[in-house]
C-alpha cells in the first residue's frame, strides 16, 4: 500500500499506509516524483503553536473565535505534512479534459506517494521547470508579493530579514527591481552564505551585532528605503523597524505567534512615520493592486522569471532526502533548523 507523511499529534511525524479512493469522473490519479514543505506556516502548524491550536477562524468576521463558539474552521491532528508536489498522471478519469496519462503536474500536495484530485487541483508543469524550481514556486510567489507590496524601485537600499526560502528569493527578487544595496540578516551561516550569492550586498548575524544600529551605519544614519521580515521573529521585526529610514516601509510577510517578546512599538517605530504593510498572503484576495494583479498573474509572472533564468534554487532545498527518510528529515528541520533551508522529498 503507498504512504503519507503525516503528524498523529504535535512534533510526532510518522509514515502511514492509505488506501487511494476509486476514480471520479474528474479525476486525476498521480504518482509523485517530489516535494517540498514550507518551513515557516507548516512548521507552526506542526508544532502546535498555530492559533489554530485554540481558536477558529472565522471569515465571515475576519476574527479568531473560541472554538466552542463552533464558528469558522480550525486545524486538528493528525494533519498531512507537506506543501508543493511534482508527479505524473497515471490515471484520467472519464471527464477529464486537460490531462491525459503521462503528463507531468505539479500543486499544493502533501508529501505522499500517490494523489487522487479533481483536474482543477494540479497545474501543468512547465517543461522548461525541472522539479526543484516548480516546488520553489511557492516561496517565490510570496517574495515578488513582498517586493511588490515594498514598492521596492530601482536605487532603492533594502534589508531582507530571515533568509529561508522566501528570504532568498526576496534577496533575488529586490536585485531584479533594482535595489542598489541589500543587507541579508540571518543567524544561519550557511544561508547568509547563499544569499551573498544571490546578490546580497552586505550580511549581518543578529546574534552577533545590533542588526538595527548596523543597518544605520552602512547606510550613512539613513537607513534602508524598505525591509522585509521574512523570519518570523518579533526581535527580526523589531530590528527591521530599528533599521528602516524615516517614512520607509516594514513589509511583515511571516505568520507571527505567541506573545511579541522583543518588539517595542514605543521606541522608534514611535517616532520615525513609518510605513508598515501587512500581508504579502497570497491567499488574501483581492490584492491592493487588483485588477492588475491577481493571484492568477502572480503564478505568471513567476514561471516567467523562472523560464527566463532569472531566479536561481541552486542550494535552497537542503536537506533533500528520500521518501523512506522522510520522517526523520521532518524532524531535523523541526529540531536543528540551522542545518536547513527548505526539505526535498524525492520518490523512488
Amino acid at each position: 500500500m503507498p504512504r503519507e507523511l503525516v503528524a498523529t499529534e504535535p512534533r510526532k511525524p510518522v509514515l502511514v499506509e492509505y488506501e487511494e479512493p476509486p476514480l471520479k469522473p474528474n479525476q486525476v490519479r498521480i504518482k509523485s516524483t517530489f516535494s517540498a514543505e514550507k518551513h515557516g506556516t507548516t512548521l507552526l502548524i506542526y508544532r502546535g503553536l498555530s492559533p489554530f491550536s485554540e481558536k477558529a477562524f472565522d471569515p465571515s468576521t475576519g476574527l479568531f473565535m473560541p472554538r466552542c463558539e463552533g464558528r469558522g474552521w480550525s486545524i486538528s491532528f493528525p494533519i498531512k505534512l507537506g506543501n508543493m508536489t511534482v508527479g505524473i498522471v497515471t490515471e484520467v478519469g472519464s471527464q477529464v479534459k486537460r490531462f491525459r496519462i503521462g503528463d507531468r503536474v505539479y500543486g499544493y500536495l502533501p508529501i505522499r506517494e500517490t494523489h487522487t484530485v479533481n483536474e482543477e487541483n494540479v497545474n501543468p508543469a512547465p517543461p522548461e521547470l525541472s522539479d526543484e524550481e516548480i516546488v520553489c514556486i511557492d516561496p517565490a510567489v510570496v517574495a515578488l508579493m513582498a517586493v511588490r507590496e515594498g514598492h521596492v524601485r530601482i536605487g532603492d537600499t533594502v534589508a531582507v530579514f530571515g533568509l529561508g526560502a522566501i528570504g532568498l528569493m526576496t534577496v533575488q527578487m529586490a536585485k531584479l527591481s533594482g535595489a542598489l544595496l541589500i543587507i541579508g540578516v540571518e543567524p544561519v551561516e550557511r544561508r547568509r552564505k547563499l544569499a551573498e550569492q544571490y546578490g546580497a550586498d552586505i550580511t549581518l548575524n543578529p546574534n552577533e551585532c545590533d542588526a538595527g544600529l548596523e543597518i544605520k551605519k552602512v547606510t550613512g544614519w539613513k537607513g534602508v528605503d524598505v525591509s522585509i521580515e521574512t523570519s518570523g521573529s518579533y526581535s527580526a521585526l523589531h530590528h527591521s523597524i530599528r533599521g528602516t529610514g524615516y517614512g520607509g516601509t516594514i513589509v511583515p510577510v511571516s505568520w507571527y505567534h505567541g506573545e511579541a517578546r522583543g518588539l517595542n512599538l514605543g521606541e522608534e517605530w514611535h517616532f520615525n512615520r513609518q510605513i508598515m504593510v501587512s500581508g504579502a498572503r497570497v491567499e488574501s484576495e483581492p490584492y491592493r493592486d487588483y485588477p492588475l494583479w491577481d493571484r492568477k498573474r502572480i503564478y505568471e509572472a513567476v514561471i516567467n522569471l523562472f523560464k527566463r533564468k532569472l531566479l536561481r534554487v541552486d542550494g535552497i532545498l537542503s536537506p533533500i532526502v528520500r521518501f523512506e527518510d522522510v520522517a526523520e528529515a521532518y524532524r531535523l528541520i523541526d529540531e536543528r533548523p540551522e542545518e536547513t533551508i527548505k526539505l526535498g522529498v524525492k520518490y523512488s
